[in-house]
C-alpha cells in the first residue's frame, strides 16, 4: 500500500535546525516540570507504602473515605476517583512510612464496613514497602540504561562494522560507571546513569559512531520527552510505565534502523550527492512505511487506552505519547545527527564531495565551480563530435 507518491522529495534535512528547536523546547519543558513537582510522581511500587482500590454501592465523596481512615493512621491518604463516575470506584493511596503494612488491608476492611456495611467491594490491595520501593526504582533505572548501552553497541557492529571500537566504547563505559559507584556512591543511581549516558555520547563523539551517536541521542530524546509528559501532567509513574518505555525504546530504534538500512544501501550506490541529500532520499523513500507503521500501531493503542480500562490508561498513554515523539525522532533527530559529526560529512563518498563546508555540509564554492566547468567542457566535446558526424555525412 503506497500513501506516498513514489519520487516524493520533502526537504527534511533542511528542516532540522527547526526540529532541534523544537526538540530542545521540549526538554526544556521536560526539565521545568520536574523543578516545579520536585521530580516524578513515583507510584506504589517505587515509593512504598498501600494503594486499596474500593467500589461502592451508593455515591460517596473522597473526604468522607478520608475521615473514616484516620482513626488507622491513614488521613492523610490520597483519595481519588477510578475510572468512570457513576462506578463509584475510588483509590485509597497511603506512602507514610511509619505504617505497620502488615494487617493493614484487614484493618481498612473493618473500617470501611463500619460506614458502609456490606456496600462495598475491596478490588485490589498492593502493599510495598520502602526497601522494596527503592530496589523496584533502582532496577528499572539500571534496566533503561543498559538498554540503551547495549543498543549503542549493536548499532556500532552493525552499521559500521566497528566491533572492535564498539568493545572499547563498552570497557571504557563500565570503568566510568564503576568509578562512580566507587567514588561517588552519595550520588545514587541517578547520578551514576547520567555519567554512563554521558560517557556514552561522549565515546560515541570521539569514537566516530556516528550511526551509534543518532540511535543514542534519539532515544535518550524519546524517553525524556515521554516521562516529560508524565511530569507535566502529575500522572503515576509504576512498573507499567517503565514497561512502556522500554518498549518506546525497542519501537523508535526499530524505525531508525529501517531508515539507516536504506541511508547505508543509497550510499554504496549514489553518484556525486552529498551525505545530507543521500539521508533526505533515504527519510523520503522510507516515509510511507513509516506513516502506515505508526498510524496502524495509534489506531490499537487509542483503543486500549479508551477501551481498556483504568488499569492499563497509563500504560497505554505513555506508549501513545512514545510512538509519536518516536517517530517523529527518527526522521528529524536520528538521521540529521549523522550531519554533525566530521566524519560522517564525506565518509563514503566520492572524492568531489570531500571539499564540503564544515559548517552546514553545503559544497564549497571552489568544488562547485570545478564540477561546473568539467561538465561544460564534456558538452562542448559532445557538441564537437556531433558536428564532426554531420559534416561527414
Amino acid at each position: 500500500m503506497e500513501i506516498i507518491k513514489p519520487g516524493i522529495n520533502i526537504d527534511f534535512v533542511g528542516r532540522r535546525k527547526l526540529a532541534f528547536g523544537l526538540s530542545g523546547l521540549l526538554l526544556l519543558v521536560t526539565i521545568v516540570s520536574f523543578l516545579m513537582h520536585g521530580g516524578l510522581n513515583l507510584g506504589i511500587d517505587f515509593a512504598g507504602g498501600i494503594l486499596v482500590q474500593v467500589q461502592f454501592e451508593k455515591p460517596t465523596g473522597p473526604e468522607e473515605i478520608k475521615k473514616i481512615l484516620t482513626p488507622l493512621g491513614m488521613g492523610d491518604s490520597l483519595v481519588q476517583r477510578f475510572g468512570q463516575e457513576d462506578k463509584n470506584e475510588y483509590l485509597i493511596r497511603a506512602e507514610q512510612q511509619d505504617l505497620k503494612l502488615q494487617g493493614l488491608a484487614d484493618r481498612v476492611r473493618e473500617a470501611l464496613s463500619k460506614k458502609y456495611g456490606k456496600g462495598f467491594e475491596v478490588r485490589r490491595v498492593d502493599m510495598v514497602g520502602p526497601k522494596v520501593g527503592a530496589d523496584l526504582r533502582q532496577k528499572a533505572l539500571m534496566a533503561i540504561f543498559f538498554s540503551l548501552l547495549f543498543i549503542a553497541v549493536y548499532i556500532s557492529g552493525r552499521f559500521e562494522a566497528k566491533w572492535g571500537i564498539a568493545a572499547v566504547m563498552a570497557a571504557v563505559l563500565i570503568g566510568a560507571t564503576l568509578f562512580v559507584q566507587t567514588f561517588v556512591a552519595s550520588g545514587g543511581v541517578v547520578a551514576l546513569i547520567i555519567t554512563a549516558l554521558v560517557v556514552t555520547v561522549g565515546a560515541c563523539w570521539f569514537l566516530r559512531l556516528r550511526y551509534a551517536l543518532g540511535a543514542i541521542v534519539a532515544l535518550i530524546h524519546d524517553v525524556l520527552i515521554t516521562v516529560g509528559v508524565f511530569s507535566l501532567m502529575d500522572k503515576e509513574f509504576t512498573l507499567a510505565t517503565v514497561a512502556a518505555l522500554l518498549t518506546i525504546i525497542g519501537y523508535s530504534l526499530n524505525d531508525t534502523i529501517i531508515v539507516y538500512d536504506r541511508i547505508r544501501e543509497n550510499l554504496k550506490k549514489t553518484g556525486n550527492k552529498l551525505l545530507s541529500g543521500v539521508i533526505n532520499d533515504s527519510v523520503n523513500q522510507t516515509l510511507s512505511r513509516t506513516i502506515l507503521t505508526s498510524t496502524t500501531t495509534l489506531v490499537v493503542l487509542i483503543s486500549l487506552f479508551v477501551l481498556g480500562g483504568g488499569v492499563i490508561e497509563d500504560f497505554a498513554f505513555a506508549l501513545l505519547v512514545g510512538v509519536i515523539i518516536g517517530t517523529y525522532s527518527s526522521v528529524f533527530v536520528a538521521s540529521p545527527v549523522l550531519l554533525l559529526l566530521p566524519e560522517g560529512r564525506a565518509a563514503k563518498m566520492p572524492e568531489a564531495n570531500k571539499a564540503v563546508k564544515a559548517n552546514n555540509g553545503e559544497p564549497a564554492p571552489a568544488a562547485t565551480a570545478n564540477t561546473a566547468s568539467k561538465a561544460a567542457l564534456s558538452r562542448k566535446r559532445s557538441k564537437k563530435k556531433a558536428s564532426a558526424r554531420r559534416k561527414r555525412r
